[in-house]
């Protein structure tokens, strides 16, 4: 059984300004705002919704299948697929441009400065779910705007459920467009402050959303997460992470694990459990990719901390 995941790839070159951002920038002059810092300390991630979603759901032992756009400057990352042992075939280079960049810069406070240049991504819609085979599941996420709605039209004219994951992507949609792709997915993941969008957008309310399709899932951060199916409400715990380091990914770790739950056909509560582990292992390591478990390590993980056991 395998999962197609439609979504980003890109690269994420993180920097560190060894001070405090407003000791330098004045109030009263922004209007003529021309900074610059310093920045000793950078390392570059790989990183995109698709490319981590992918790495976490290759640890839980299932089947991605990666469809993205990228640029001319992608062969590194290809590299490290190839490494992984992660499926390329459909990943389209676009001559000409670039693959997905993130240029972040933080301050001591942790304030945060970021560019994103989208590069290749635009061209998704050159990508089609029907050139993906033995697909069982599907999950369209962050990626260029036509090319999300054509994948999610995609699935549902194939009868292949799908998750809707909207992220930073939703303010691209109008509210018609965004209950549309509700509609057309089996499911709908967001964070807490992108249910509050989608329901301003849409003018529905959760449950009103959640009616529409199988699983509402909304993540609520260090506070665990919700899973509106069924007519009920399941509140689903998140584990308490051995080190807080980077929640770069995490988002993306705790989608691995709903995937994961949905393919092997599990109840809610477990689904979301696993889910939200994945998401609480990520956060203890730096950037969206490096952190490593065997299924076995994974397995022993949720028995610890919600006193049953899995079997991946």
């Amino acid at each position: 059984m395998k999962t197609l995941i439609c979504g980003s790839m890109a690269y994420d070159t993180i920097m560190v300004f060894k001070d405090q951002f407003k000791k330098h920038i004045l109030p009263d002059q922004i209007h003529i705002l021309n900074v610059a810092f310093l920045v000793p300390e950078m390392r570059r991630e790989y990183g995109g919704c698709a490319g981590n979603i992918a790495y976490n759901l290759q640890l839980l032992g299932g089947h991605p299948l990666i469809m993205a756009t990228v640029g001319d400057d992608f062969a590194p990352y290809a590299q490290r697929l190839s490494n992984l042992g992660l499926a390329q075939d459909h990943i389209r280079l676009v001559p000409g441009t670039f693959t997905g960049q993130a240029f972040i810069t933080t301050d001591l406070d942790d304030n945060q400065i970021t560019a994103f240049h989208p590069g290749a991504m635009g061209h998704s819609h050159l990508n089609s779910v029907s050139l993906a085979h033995d697909v069982t599941l599907g999950i369209v996420s962050p990626d260029g705007r036509e090319g999300m709605i054509q994948h999610a039209l995609e699935f549902a004219e194939r009868d292949i459920p799908f998750v809707f994951d909207p992220g930073q992507g939703m303010p691209m949609f109008s509210g018609a467009e965004l209950l549309r792709l509700v509609e057309q997915a089996s499911y709908v993941t967001v964070n807490d402050y992108e249910a509050k969008m989608l329901q301003d957008k849409t003018g529905k309310t959760l449950k009103q959303i959640a009616d529409r399709v199988k699983a509402l899932i909304v993540t609520l951060g260090a506070d665990g997460s919700l899973i509106h199916a069924d007519g009920k409400e399941f509140t689903i715990p998140t584990p308490k992470p051995a080190a807080i380091v980077d929640p770069t990914g995490c988002g993306d770790a705790y989608r691995a694990g709903l995937l994961h739950g949905i393919q092997k056909g599990w109840d809610w509560e477990m689904t979301g459990r696993l889910a939200s582990l994945m998401g609480s292992l990520k956060i203890g390591s730096r950037g969206g990719q490096n952190h490593k478990y065997t299924r076995m390590e994974l397995a022993d993980l949720y028995r610890e901390h919600f006193g049953s056991r899995i079997t991946l």
